[in-house]
């Protein structure tokens, strides 16, 4: 999966999978409900005005739009900019910006963001999310692995240039 193309289709996929949970939870889940799936799973539609953990809520819709767009672009310049053999660079910027793009449709469209995902024990819980905030999460701990595995590589090899 190297060509854009396997990306963009990745991003669109992400984003389209994204939306059409987030019209079932609008459609099915009552808002502040908690509905529990597992022991520590609950399903609890809620509204997010601000990004993660709610934060800059104070911004307002037209500033966090233009962050998140801001945002989106910068991402994209990084993916493009990485080498082609960095393959999971490249598919966690495609879910990052599938998840960034995501949540700006929510953002644009209701002026707020959909989160519906509570993880929870009797004693915490964890911020409520959508399934575009983990695709951001688990598209940036590709990009952090990736270079990671990529140092680790470059330090082998020097070491092994150096016997």
């Amino acid at each position: 999966m190297k060509s854009a193309a396997s990306y963009g289709i990745v991003t669109v996929l992400a984003v389209a999978l994204d939306q059409w949970i987030k019209v079932l939870v609008e459609n099915n889940l009552v808002m502040q409900e908690k509905v529990d799936v597992l022991p520590f799973l609950a399903l609890y539609r809620t509204y997010n005005t601000g990004i993660a953990f709610s934060m800059f809520s104070d911004v307002g819709d037209t500033g966090l739009i233009v962050l998140t767009t801001a945002v989106v672009a910068f991402v994209t310049y990084l993916a493009i900019r990485t080498a082609p053999s960095q393959v999971l660079s490249r598919f966690g910027f495609a879910l990052i910006v599938g998840g960034a793009l995501g949540n700006l449709i929510d953002r644009t469209v209701y002026g707020h963001v959909i989160d519906y995902i509570l993880f929870h024990t009797p004693v915490w819980s964890f911020a409520i999310f959508n399934l575009a905030d983990a695709f951001i999460s688990v598209g940036a701990a590709l990009v952090v692995l990736d270079e990671f595995l990529g140092w680790r590589r470059g330090r082998s090899e020097a070491a092994a240039s150096d016997d």
